[in-house]
């Protein structure tokens, strides 16, 4: 038989996904270790997340969190920066930084064939880094300079100022590092937060094609690890109506613009039918805000609305980079489009459209098996656990437009947004 390739294959919906539990162990300090074997890769995963300052409430120094995790790898007791350096590549691995709102750690990339030669030194950046002034010096140089172009181009700043703005800036969320807090930063810095503030609540995502001896050995190497138990803070962030922030440059072509909110949590009943409703809004290609801006009226090249996630509740934002003199009405159209899509009938067309959209993105999400240990990690740290993607693909299926139109309306208020212009 001959494949005729004019037709496109049939879309098929499934009728359900299933993963498997990952593993728990314990080890001896108390961390918690989620393992999902991979036995059809010959590589390994290893991650450990520790709680951010910014949500503990342990930094004194805006960035000393920063400079601390990007320093691990210029130098051990045993090893200089090039000897680390040499011997990861030589083993073919890759040690990443893991850094944002909620979450500080490491990571860890490499072979089956080598891990556990790779394990001990990957150890060794935990408990016994050196933080060369030298290297400091560099670093803090070349963070001023990143801070300072940054300023200048304006969709950097745009989107420091709306975490500013929706966050309070009393808030770490908030907070926008500025030369001076590089300034502030010493070694002493350093050293202090890694031996007593680094490993807060943290806990390891593995994933490999690893027997059960070698899962012993990741819990036997990082079950000595001195960890801190702190209760973390996870404050409930309100809306707050704001005036529009708007920062002018005289010679700027284009305004960079944010406009968002903060959202319920992905625990909270309607929060399937709040992330369809941004889909349809300005979260795929083919979205309102796409056709509307960018297609009919050409005043940008690309906008997109998104859910950020965060542990306690989730926050909406609208990124768009649109010439200058059309930026009130570009935000003008934003509320028009949420308006229609909250009191208009939405056509049978575009809701299959979406629909088809969504189950294919979904599962596209776990298309190599790295991504399950990944996409666990997300929503465990949210307090859930894979049963939210069950339920995410179910409420695809099913969901009726009228409902989630009403769910829009509820949160998407336009007293609650925090505008920000720069440009």
């Amino acid at each position: 038989m001959i494949l005729d390739r004019t037709i496109a294959p049939g879309f098929q919906i499934p009728e359900q996904i299933t993963f498997p539990s990952p593993i728990k162990r314990t080890l001896k300090n108390g961390v918690h270790l989620y393992f999902i074997p991979t036995p059809e890769i010959g590589a390994v995963k290893l991650e450990i997340n520790a709680d951010s300052n910014r949500v503990t409430g342990m930094e004194d120094k805006k960035l000393v969190s920063y400079f601390t995790l990007h320093l691990l790898l210029e130098g051990t007791l045993s090893k200089s920066s090039t000897d680390l350096d040499n011997f990861f590549d030589t083993y073919a691995s890759e040690v990443e930084v893991i850094s944002n709102f909620e979450h500080n750690g490491l990571g860890l990339l490499t072979t089956k064939k080598h891990f556990a030669t790779v394990l001990p030194v990957f150890r060794e950046l935990m408990t016994e880094a050196i933080f060369p002034e030298k290297e400091l010096a560099k670093r803090k140089s070349q963070k001023a300079l990143s801070i300072s172009i940054q300023k200048e181009q304006n969709g950097n700043r745009a989107s420091n100022l709306f975490r500013q703005q929706l966050f309070g800036d009393s808030h770490p969320f908030g907070q926008i590092a500025e030369e001076q807090d590089v300034e502030a930063i010493s070694r002493e810095d350093l050293l202090s937060f890694y031996a007593d503030k680094l490993w807060v609540n943290p806990e390891v995502f593995l994933a490999g094609d690893l027997t059960d001896e070698e899962v012993d050995l990741v819990c036997e190497t990082l079950g000595n690890l001195p960890i801190i138990k702190v209760e973390s803070q996870n404050p409930d962030f309100i809306n707050q109506r704001k005036s529009r922030v708007k920062e002018s440059k005289e010679n700027a072509l284009q305004s960079s613009l944010r406009i968002g909110c903060h959202l319920i949590p992905k625990t909270h009943p309607e929060y399937f039918g709040l992330w369809v409703f941004n889909v349809f809004l300005g979260g795929y290609f083919g979205s309102r805000l796409i056709k509307n801006i960018r297609e009919d009226k050409g005043h940008t090249y690309g906008i997109h609305s998104s859910i950020g996630s965060l542990k306690n509740a989730d926050y909406w934002i609208v990124m768009a980079d649109v010439i200058k003199e059309h930026s009130d009405t570009v935000i003008e159209e934003i509320y028009k489009e949420i308006e229609i899509l909250c009191q208009e009938e939405i056509p049978n067309d575009e809701v299959e459209k979406v629909r088809n959209y969504l189950i294919g993105n979904l599962l596209s999400n776990f298309s190599s098996s790295f991504e399950l240990i990944s996409r666990f990690k997300s929503i465990h740290q949210a307090g859930l656990d894979f049963s939210f993607y069950e339920r995410q693909l179910e409420y695809i299926k099913n969901f009726d437009p009228r409902e989630i139109q009403g769910i829009g309306k509820k949160y998407l208020r336009n007293e609650s947004m925090v505008e920000v212009i720069v440009g």
